[in-house]
This record gives C-alpha cells, structure tokens and sequence, in this order.
C-alpha cells in the first residue's frame, strides 16, 4: 500500500455483518480498499455484536498495522435480537469495551476511540477523560465524537484534543451545515461523513415500491413524503446524466467539494460497490456545480427526516 494515493473516503463496514453479507465479499471489499488507498476503516463493537470487528481482524492480518486507521464507536447496548435499547458510556466500563475490542480486533491500539452517543446524565468531560487515560496508557490514539451537539463538541474539545466527529450528512440532510460544522472547524476537527446516500434514497435505483417495504420507518420514505423526496432525485438526475455519472456518485462528490475537512464513508459490501463508489473522487465540481445541485434539492423542500435523533438519559433513549 506504500505507494497507493491516499484516498478522502472511509470504509463503512456496519453492512458487512448483516444476515445476507458474504464473509468471502466482505475482506475483499475491505482489501479491495486499502489496496486503493482508503486507510480509514469505521466499525463499532455493537455491529452485529462483535463480528464485525472479528471479520476486520481476520481481513487485516498480512497487512502493516501503521498502514490502516481503525475507528471505533462504542457504547449502544443491544438486544440478542439485534435491536439496540440503551447507552452506556460509563467512565468506569470504558477500559472494559476496549480490552475486549482490542482481542477482537486482534491489535494493540485503536486509533480512533469514540463514544456511539453521549448520555445527557454524564458530563461528557467524564467520559472523554476516561478515554484519556487510555490515550495516556497507548491503547487509544486519538479520541472521537458522534452526533454531539456544537456545545457538547467544544466542552469535550476543552478536556481532551478532539480529532474527528461523525455524523450524518447528505443532500438530504444538512443541519450540521447551522452550528456543527462551523464549530467543527473552528476547533480544528475534522468532519466523517456516514448517510451520505440517504438510506439508499440518493442511490437513484429506489422507487416508491420499494419505499412500501423498505426504510418505512424513516420519515423521508413516509408514504406522504417519498413522491415529493423523488421528484427531487430525478431534478439530481438530470445533472448527474450531464456529467454522465450516477446519483449516487454525482452525491458523493458534492460532499467531497463541501470541503477538504470533510471524510465520507463509504458504505459497501461488495467490491463492485465499492469501485462505483470510488469513482466519485475523479468528479470535480466546480462552486457553480455545488450551487445548481443545492438548487435541485431545496432544504425547504425535503420531505420528513433521515431519522429521529436520538438522546440518552441514565442509558435509556430520550426521544427529542
């Protein structure tokens, strides 16, 4: 990998633990894209409970462990039914979520440690302290967000050095675009995009079928809001065809040009997903291009939410 290009994307692997995956397809995506220069790889210890980081332990072995920037969510509580309930980012419990990590894993250190969500009954000072103290003991080398609000992000930021923040960001859903991202830069951390095709909506292969039986329960998909959230993706449509690229890539490529601090993870499973994806990175769009695209999908004009956000309290969800 020493002489590939660095590449501006992460890997999303949460897909790659899901019932239909292929463990096969799986570590060739992942190889497929560290050989291609994407270094950033992004897992939880809650995906699909511990597999998924067994799986990128298995694909990682044979491959200089300098080379790859493993990040790492921890925290969200889940039902053997795979449905997740609660919280818990206690400082005490943290050293016990990574030790166990690190053995899945099967490395010496994270680099990107980071809680799933902050609960609302703990300062987050204590739990970035406590992530710390790991950092201090080598097991951590940088410490990360998620989902935090602009005044969450500056008191963590004033306790320990803050290195990335993750959130959700599409055409489709821009809020951080108001406080987040403008505090984010301000305190000089850098910006990992996940969503960046909307639960599949900006993939340009949805259609109202299967919004019936699929992603229901996400506002955007609502049986009163998928026809109008359409007719914004074929406005999207008739530019993409312009630069004869897809949706999809004509989508990643404006978060691309929204900024150079800004990492969108890519969320394949499968190499051919991932080439596709890639393929966004040669698309140069230009302020005009940014604007015109902006126009095709007016904030004003996006029907429902990308989903709920959500808030914890003494580990239970707090629905806003």
């Amino acid at each position: 990998m020493e002489n590939q290009q660095y590449l501006r994307f992460g890997l999303g692997c949460s897909r790659m633990s899901n019932v239909s995956s292929d463990r096969k397809e799986s570590i060739s995506t992942i190889h497929a894209a560290l050989e291609s220069g994407i270094t950033h790889i992004n897992t939880a210890d809650f995906y699909s409970s511990g597999h998924n980081e067994m799986l990128i332990g298995d694909a990682l072995k044979g491959y200089k462990r300098e080379k790859v920037f493993l990040s790492l969510k921890f925290g969200a509580l889940v039902a053997p039914n795979g449905a997740m309930y609660g919280l818990d980012v206690r400082p005490q419990h943290i050293k016990n979520y990574l030790t166990y990590s690190l053995k899945r894993l099967g490395v010496d250190y994270i680099d990107l440690y980071q809680p799933a969500r902050i609960d609302m009954a703990i300062p987050v000072e204590e739990t970035i302290g406590a992530i710390s103290d790991m950092v201090k003991a080598g097991y951590v080398r940088q410490i990360g967000m998620t989902q935090v609000d602009a005044e969450t992000l500056r008191k963590a930021s004033s306790t320990h050095p803050i290195s990335l923040v993750e959130y959700q960001y599409s055409l489709f859903n821009r809020s951080i675009e108001k406080e987040i991202l403008p505090a984010a830069r301000e305190l000089g951390i850098d910006v990992v995009a996940f969503g960046t095709l909307s639960h599949g909506l900006l993939s340009g292969s949805f259609s109202k079928e299967k919004a019936d039986h699929s992603n229901a329960h996400i506002p955007l998909f609502a049986k009163e809001n998928i026809d109008k959230n359409l007719s914004l993706i074929e406005a999207l449509r008739v530019i993409a065809d312009e630069k004869q690229v897809t949706v999809a890539q004509l989508a990643v490529a404006w978060i691309l040009a929204k900024g150079k601090e800004i990492l969108p993870l890519i969320g394949a499973r499968k190499v051919s997903q991932l080439k596709e994806s890639i393929r966004s990175f040669d698309l140069q769009l230009t302020e005009a291009d940014v604007k015109r695209i902006e126009e095709a999908v007016p904030v004003q004009e996006i029907a429902g939410g990308s989903f709920p956000q959500m808030k914890f309290k003494n580990g239970v969800v707090v629905r806003p």
